[in-house]
């Protein structure tokens, strides 16, 4: 009995110094089975928009397509790496990596695993790299939306934008959208708005997005220079000026998903969010890779503005028409951000 117990010891002992995932690589070896895994950037799904629309779009992998999926949310930017090679090395079909921070270690990881189909969120391609399909979106069209809003909103006609850094195109597309959008509601509706737009650029890239101190100090001092609507655009550090923001009791807008669902206590004063369609840019990709026609490349997702919530009452008809016109005319060309996709 004694020799029974040592053994079942040693076993649970064993199985508690394996990878998360590595139950998983039998059956993932096997090809009637399809497994999809997550890893995220620093921040984890509660801490990263991002990481949670990915992770809904492979759970909906699941629901629909039957797919295995695991997830590894990434506690340090050091285990990028070593976090795709638990999935490469059990055999999964589609690993998803987030935000460009991945980017270099999902392309090194291509060479190691040529079998293996790579989404790249928000991982942009210069040249088409085989093997890795780059879901990107028109952030600058996302910011236009929200910035028209939010001059059409303002009562100070000023507003600003706390944003994480302008060194990554994408935030930096949602900043100078959100002036050309403010620029565009003016003339709609015939005022002349002050747009304070604030990059976090004095810093390295890890940093910026997770400087919750910059990012609270930064919007404090645009709410004392009048402005009465402020967009937080970026990581810890985007939602931290949100939350100070929404404390004060000034208007505040999200980023990339619906931020009045993961900050509950900014919700109340959350107006809008700039939005990328993830879930279901993601999910299109694993699809297609389940079909055995996954594409290489950069391909192109859609962007919009979530719904106003609490605030719904407060945002007056004529606002919420022309917000649906902007987005139609975003969407079938007619009308133009003319940001270009990256600083010149």
């Amino acid at each position: 009995m004694r020799k029974l117990q040592t053994i079942l010891f040693l076993f649970l002992g064993t199985a508690l110094l394996l990878p998360a995932c590595s139950a998983l690589m039998p059956n993932c070896i096997r090809g009637e089975v399809f497994c999809v895994g997550l890893v995220t950037e620093v921040g984890g799904l509660s801490e990263n928009p991002l990481n949670q629309s990915a992770w809904e779009g492979i759970q909906r992998a699941e629901q629909e397509l039957g797919a295995r999926v695991e997830l590894i949310e990434t506690t340090d930017a050091g285990d990028y790496a070593r976090n795709i090679a638990q999935f490469g090395d059990a055999h999964y079909d589609v690993i998803v990596t987030v935000s460009s921070a991945l980017g270099d270690a999902t392309v090194i990881a291509t060479r190691e695993y040529p079998d293996v189909d790579f989404i790249g969120v928000d991982q942009f391609q210069v040249d088409e790299v085989e093997g890795i399909a780059g879901l990107n979106f028109p952030e600058d069209q996302a910011g236009f939306l929200v910035g028209a809003l939010a001059s059409m909103m303002s009562e100070s006609h000023k507003i600003g934008a706390v944003c994480a850094t302008d060194m990554t195109p994408a935030y930096w597309r949602y900043g100078e959208g959100y002036k050309a959008g403010a620029v565009y509601g003016d003339q709609l509706t015939g005022v002349m708005t002050e747009v304070i737009v604030v990059y976090h650029s004095d810093v390295g890239l890890d940093q910026a997005f997770t400087d919750p101190h910059w990012g609270a100090a930064t919007a404090q001092t645009m709410m004392d220079q009048g402005a009465d609507l402020i967009f937080g655009c970026g990581g810890l550090t985007g939602d931290s000026a949100i939350t100070t923001t929404a404390e004060a009791g000034t208007y505040v807008i999200g980023v990339d998903t619906d931020q009045y669902l993961t900050l509950p206590e900014a919700a109340p004063r959350m107006l809008s969010s700039a939005v990328k369609l993830i879930n279901p840019g993601v999910f299109d990709l694993i699809k297609l890779s389940s079909n055995g026609v996954f594409p290489s490349g950069n391909y192109f997702g859609h962007v919009a503005y979530a719904p106003y919530h609490d605030l719904d009452g407060r945002v007056p008809r004529p606002v919420k028409a022309m917000m649906e016109q902007i987005h139609a005319g975003l969407l079938d060309g007619s009308i133009q951000t003319n940001v270009p996709p990256a600083p010149e």
